[in-house]
């Protein structure tokens, strides 16, 4: 298959206005991924499916990914002067980047027998502006695990076939796999509390009988 970078040329060739970014992978596996903006997700996905030296026509594994509000910091230099002095400090400046949901496609092709490819797009924010394009009209395999991302992390696919919770029953009204999510101390709404659950169901309702 050809390299990440010959692809990202290619898309960008292709599609006019694709925003694309390599994203590097450090870890020792080394599988770099391929950032497209939401707008063009879907241009994408046809593009790299159906193109004759990709011909990624298999979605094996899409996840959902939470990337919370975080502090970055970043170091700059600067001149000062000091008693008529002139010297280099270093300042540490903090910013807010703001959250954002991720869907994560995993990418081969069963034709060309090559991948992966990984394929990322992200939300605008987390709480709001949580649409991303579905690409199941691309790969139909994807349907599922779109379901999945969304009804665990909340993100909204556009154009899903069939967009509903698929783990969490449907009168469930958060999303467990964010990294806010705060469990609830009672879980009578739940239709058949067991285990854990039912523990504390029961501590709380003999807590209550009390008083």
């Amino acid at each position: 298959m050809e390299t990440l970078e010959q692809i990202k040329s290619r898309l960008e060739a292709a599609i006019p206005g694709a925003k694309l970014t390599i994203v590097a992978n450090h870890s020792p596996c080394a599988q770099h991924s391929l950032l497209v903006d939401a707008e063009h997700g879907l241009a994408v996905a046809k593009f790299i499916r159906d193109d004759p030296q990709l011909r990624l026509d298999y979605a094996s594994n899409v996840t959902g990914v939470d990337w919370p509000d975080t502090v970055v910091k970043t170091a700059i230099k600067k001149q000062v002067e000091v008693n008529g002095v002139t010297k280099e400090i270093e300042e540490t400046i903090e910013s807010l980047r703001s959250g954002y949901l991720e869907a994560v496609y995993h990418l081969y092709s069963m034709e060309l027998k090559h991948g992966p490819l990984i394929l990322r797009l992200h939300t605008k924010y987390r709480t709001d502006q949580n649409h991303l394009p579905s690409l199941t009209p691309v790969w139909r395999g994807a349907e599922l695990q779109e379901r999945e991302a969304y009804d665990l992390f909340g993100i909204i696919f556009d154009g899903h076939p069939d967009l509903r919770r698929i783990l969490m029953w449907d009168e469930f009204e958060d999303f467990p796999m964010r990294k806010d999510y705060v469990e609830p101390d009672d879980y009578d709404y739940e239709p058949t509390p067991h285990d854990e659950v039912l523990e504390r169901v029961k501590a709380r309702q003999g807590a209550e009988a009390k008083v």
